[in-house]
C-alpha cells in the first residue's frame, strides 16, 4: 500500500523541490589535495603529519557525503592539481583549477565564474567542516530567496560558508585570510546589504577542534 500525503504536504514538497532544483544553485566546494605534509598543517604540529592526513581525508569524505545528494550543481575546486581518481564522483561534481594568488583571488574567480555561467545564487564552502550536514547547506540556499548574502560564522573568527546572488568583489579584498578578523571584515563589508546569518559551527583547524568529539578518536589513539 503507498503511502498517502495531504495536499498540504504535497504542495510543501514541490515548493521545496522547485526552488532547490530550478533556481539554478551552485555549490563551490574548496579543498587542499591531500598530501602527506601539505594539509592541516596546524593540526599536524600536534598530531603528526601522517594522522593529519588521514583526518583530512574522514573530513573530505563527510563533505563529499554530505553535498553528493543536494539539489544544485556542485563545483569542487582543487588547490593543486586535478586529481581524476579520487573521492568526487565526476559524474556529480565538477572538477576546477583554484585559480589567484590569496584565498580571496581565487574564491572570487570562482564566483564570477559561476555568475558568468548564469548560476543564480552561489554558495563556497570548505571542506573541513564535520559540523556542517545537507540540511544547512539546502537552509543556505534557501536563505538567498529571501536575502542577497548568506554568511556562517565559524568559532575561530572566520566563516565556513559564504552564499551570494549580487557578486561584491569587496567581500575577496584587505582581508587576512586565515586569521581571527576574516568574519569581522567580512560583516563589516556587508553591513548594508541584506544578510542572513547561520549558526556559529567548528570548523577543524586544531588539536583542540576535535580532541573531544568520538568521530576523531580512532585518529588521536597515539595521543
Amino acid at each position: 500500500m503507498g503511502i498517502l500525503h495531504t495536499k498540504k504536504e504535497i504542495k510543501d514538497e514541490k515548493t521545496i523541490n522547485f526552488h532547490l532544483v530550478n533556481s539554478k544553485n551552485l555549490l563551490l566546494i574548496f579543498t587542499r589535495n591531500p598530501e602527506l605534509g601539505k594539509c592541516k598543517t596546524r593540526l599536524a604540529a600536534k598530531v603528526g603529519d601522517d594522522a593529519a592526513l588521514e583526518i583530512y581525508k574522514f573530513l573530505l569524505n563527510h563533505t563529499a557525503a554530505i553535498t553528493k545528494n543536494l539539489y544544485a550543481t556542485k563545483a569542487v575546486y582543487y588547490s593543486d592539481k586535478i586529481w581524476e581518481n579520487d573521492i568526487w564522483d565526476p559524474t556529480v561534481f565538477d572538477k576546477k583549477l583554484q585559480e589567484g594568488a590569496d584565498l580571496g583571488e581565487r574564491m572570487a574567480n570562482a564566483f564570477k565564474d559561476g555568475f558568468e555561467k548564469g548560476f543564480e545564487r552561489i554558495i563556497v564552502i570548505g571542506s573541513d567542516m564535520y559540523d556542517l550536514n545537507q540540511q544547512n547547506l539546502e537552509e543556505a540556499f534557501l536563505a538567498l530567496e529571501k536575502n542577497d548574502y548568506v554568511v556562517g560564522p565559524a568559532l575561530d573568527g572566520g566563516y565556513y560558508l559564504l552564499g551570494m546572488k549580487k557578486y561584491k568583489e569587496d567581500l575577496f579584498k584587505n582581508k587576512d585570510w586565515g586569521t581571527a578578523s576574516v568574519l569581522e571584515a567580512t560583516l563589516k563589508d556587508l553591513k548594508q546589504e541584506g544578510l542572513q546569518l547561520l549558526t556559529e559551527k567548528n570548523d577543524v583547524d586544531h588539536f583542540e577542534d576535535i580532541k573531544d568529539i568520538e568521530a576523531f578518536g580512532p585518529y588521536l589513539k597515539h595521543m
